[in-house]
């Protein structure tokens, strides 16, 4: 399952401002949080589908584009270019990143913390799985 997120953002004479209330808006305690920047032109980030993490991404600055899919067909392209906009990416949702803008910074909160045997990093593997 994916799903966006939507986040309040207060405007006024003094900026902006996207307030984060974990109990109601990301749909799962979070135990982790990165973010990702500095990628190269071409780059592809990602790749994966996670057995038990369940995710949320927000492009706070810039924009990239998500590759998703949830049942192992051609994976949809979502564009993420606003702060106070996410995607909710469920376990067993196969995802990537490309196209970073130069200025593109990419938060997660994790539902775990680092597993490493959590990851299904192939896409024909991802397929036999969900199939």
């Amino acid at each position: 399952m994916i799903r966006e997120i939507e986040l309040p953002l207060h405007t006024d004479e003094r900026g902006k401002l996207v307030p984060v209330e974990f109990d109601s808006a990301i749909p799962f305690e979070v135990k982790r949080t990165y973010y990702i920047w500095g990628v190269p032109s071409g780059v592809v980030h990602g790749g994966c589908a996670y057995t038990e993490e369940k995710n949320v991404f927000f492009c706070i600055r810039g924009r990239c584009h998500a590759h998703i899919s949830t049942d192992g067909s051609t994976p949809a392209k979502i564009v993420l270019h606003s702060p106070n906009r996410g995607l909710f990416v469920d376990n067993l949702v196969w995802h990537e990143f490309s196209d970073f803008s130069p200025d593109a910074i990419l938060l997660c909160f994790s539902s775990t913390n680092y597993l490493p045997d959590n990851h299904i990093r192939s896409f024909e593997e991802f397929k036999k799985v969900v199939q």
